[in-house]
């Protein structure tokens, strides 16, 4: 009976030096999160930049012109 509570001690120290562990790096998935949002943040910016330049401006209106002669 006395080894069966050991060895239940045993396993509860570890669960709880397990759940400890993986605590202290909760903060990280968080802070990772922060950087992919501003990552995808920075790209939206740049693809927004992008698709407003006077280039992207007339290449789209040139195919969407060409669509609507096609279809009409």
């Amino acid at each position: 009976m006395k080894t069966r509570t050991v060895a239940a001690g045993a396993r509860l120290k570890q669960r709880l030096e397990t759940a400890r562990a993986a605590g202290a790096e909760a903060g990280m998935s968080t802070a990772e999160y922060a950087v992919g949002t501003i990552a995808a943040v920075t790209f939206a910016t740049v693809l927004i930049a992008v698709v407003k330049s006077g280039a992207v401006k007339s290449a789209l209106a040139g195919i969407i012109q060409a669509a609507l002669s096609i279809a009409g």
